[in-house]
Parts: structure tokens; C-alpha cells; sequence
């Protein structure tokens, strides 16, 4: 095992190493749009339609994390995480496509697209294989940069229901104090990887990054 020679926590040194797509990311033109009322209904609409697709992916990715996490209480941790995605976000996305009209067609059978391809590939294409330092790196990069533009705009409050609660969600206390444990867990695992294992949390840490802006960048395509 390697020690980090850093002070800085490793968790922060993922962040910083994914510069400049971490701000590109939590200073996305999406957000500032989403914040001020300013996305159209179409363009959200893309973008919701993606990530419920995505969500799909989601829930099996935080299966991972309660399969190769270490001990029940960990386990515990991801499993709650698990019961909101599945509960409250999904009654969220039924409602918001209600709203807007979406037909049901449209968003349980989306049509296929990279960005969630991507997604697809970084956390679920070695399934049952990728270690807990592994799973983790990715959910703590989206999870992460979620909370960080979410508390950005917290104050903002748009009319529309949905993309008020959108920011709530993301803005909530208890997703706030379940990415920061997160984070010391990454803190905790980075002193004890050999240095490939550092170089593949780094690797899929930013491929993370990178596909979140694709991701706020796919609304905006016609």
C-alpha cells in the first residue's frame, strides 16, 4: 500500500485534478438557466428524459456500491441513498413528465444516446468486477457536482415546479451530509491504494466529470 504525500484530502485532489471540466460542470449554462426560469420546456424536458434514463443506471451503480462496500454499516448508507433514487426522485420525474406533457412512450423508451451510453460503459460495463474505491469514484463525482451547483442556486426559486424541486433535491441536507460522507470515504481509501489503483479512481473520476457536462450540454441539442 502507498501513503498520499498530499495534505490536501484526497477527495479534493480528485476535484482539483478534473479541472478545468469540474467548472465547466457545477457553472454549466444549464444551471443559471434551470435557476432563473429561463430553460425552455423543451430543452428540459431532453434533459429529464436522459436522466431518467440514466437513473436506470444509477440504481444498479449504487447496487454495486452496497454489494462491495465493506461493512453493514456502509452498506446501510448507500442502501438509503438507494430508497430515495427509487422513491421520492422517481415520483419526481413522473410528476415533472406529467407536467410537461411527456408522453409515456418518450421517456420509458428513450432513444439511445451518448452521453448515457457513457454512462452506461464508466459504471456498469465491468459489472460485478469493479472494486468499492472503483464504484465509489464515480457516484462521488456526479453526486458531488450535483450538491455543488444545487447549493449554488439554492436561493433561487424558479416558477415552475420542477425545476424548483430539482434544485431542492439536490440542495437537501440529507444529500448534503451523504456526499460529504462519501467524500471521507474516498478520503479514507486513498492513502491505502497502490498507485494504479490511485491512477484508475483518478481515471474514472474524471470520466465522470467530463460526461456531466455532456450531459447539460445534450439539453441544448436540436
Amino acid at each position: 500500500m502507498v501513503q498520499s504525500r498530499s495534505k490536501q484530502a484526497f477527495s479534493e485532489q480528485l476535484r482539483a485534478g478534473s479541472e478545468p471540466d469540474w467548472r465547466a460542470a457545477t457553472e454549466h449554462r444549464f444551471v443559471g438557466d434551470l435557476a432563473n426560469d429561463r430553460i425552455s420546456d423543451a430543452n428540459y424536458a431532453r434533459y429529464l428524459v436522459l436522466d431518467y434514463a440514466f437513473l436506470d443506471i444509477l440504481v444498479s451503480h449504487v447496487g454495486q456500491a452496497v454489494t462491495t462496500a465493506p461493512h453493514l454499516a456502509k452498506k446501510r448508507q448507500y442502501s438509503e441513498f438507494l430508497a430515495v433514487l427509487t422513491g421520492d426522485e422517481d415520483d419526481y420525474f413522473l410528476r415533472s413528465f406529467a407536467a410537461m406533457g411527456v408522453a409515456e412512450e418518450d421517456w420509458r423508451q428513450p432513444s439511445s444516446h451518448a452521453v448515457v451510453t457513457g454512462f452506461q460503459q464508466l459504471m456498469l460495463g465491468a459489472e460485478g468486477k469493479l472494486t468499492y474505491s472503483e464504484v465509489l469514484a464515480s457516484l462521488l463525482a456526479v453526486e458531488w457536482i450535483y450538491l455543488t451547483w444545487a447549493l449554488s442556486v439554492a436561493a433561487h426559486g424558479p416558477a415552475r415546479f420542477y425545476l424548483k424541486e430539482w434544485i431542492d433535491l439536490h440542495a437537501d441536507p440529507s444529500f448534503e451530509t451523504f456526499v460529504n460522507w462519501m467524500r471521507s470515504e474516498m478520503d479514507r481509501l486513498g492513502p491505502t491504494l497502490t498507485p494504479g489503483e490511485c491512477r484508475t479512481v483518478h481515471d474514472i473520476f474524471n470520466r465522470a466529470v467530463k460526461l456531466e457536462v455532456a450531459f447539460f450540454d445534450a439539453a441544448y441539442e436540436t
